[in-house]
């Protein structure tokens, strides 16, 4: 078992994991991270914990929106796996709001 030290919000977490999954957790905490940033910078310093839900539920509110964009696709492909013309439009748009995406977090 792994250990990977994290920093969110100026604080450092130790958190246990797979061998090598230590890289991968780190991108993680530094999204978590950007997104308690941009809080912070909105809203203030109102309570790291305040902050860390905060984060979470707009992270949660990311994640959902790219299940139902899958959900959204596998019902327009009508549960076959083949992606057609206006699906992979679709896909292809879902994929440029995610490069925005990332690219705005990147700018932060």
């Amino acid at each position: 078992m792994a250990v990977a030290t994290l920093t969110i919000n100026g604080r450092t977490y130790d958190v246990s994991c797979d061998d090598g999954q230590e890289g991968h957790l780190q991108k993680l905490a530094e999204h978590v991270d950007e997104r308690v940033r941009q809080l912070a910078d909105s809203v203030g310093q109102v309570g790291e914990a305040r902050l860390l839900i905060m984060a979470s539920l707009l992270v949660a509110d990311e994640l959902y929106d790219a299940y139902r964009q899958i959900h959204l696709l596998s019902e327009a492909d009508g549960g076959q796996g083949a992606i057609g013309g206006d699906t992979a439009v679709t896909l292809e748009n879902c994929a440029q709001r995610i490069e925005a995406i990332a690219e705005r977090l990147a700018a932060h």
